[in-house]
């Protein structure tokens, strides 16, 4: 299994529909682990999605610059 995916690897991923873990950074700087999460949307243009936590179920929005692991793996934007 790879260590490290493409952002846009990790965009399908988050579409799919299917639950991922994400790893994000908050706007404190500090990081927070998004378990068992879903996609709902997302804005191209403006470079965010829109998520829910299926436990809780929370609806968050991320920035997609910010994220940094999915499935304990990391995701380069080069």
């Amino acid at each position: 299994m790879a260590k490290e995916i493409h952002i846009s690897v990790a965009r399908k991923m988050i579409d799919s529909g299917k639950p991922v873990d994400i790893t994000v950074y908050a706007k404190d700087g500090r990081l927070l682990r998004l378990k068992n999460c879903v996609g709902l949307r997302c804005q191209f243009r403006k470079g965010t999605r829109t998520v829910k936590l299926l436990e809780s179920r929370e609806v968050r929005t991320i920035r997609d610059v910010l994220i940094m692991a999915i499935n304990d793996m990391e995701v380069y934007y080069a």
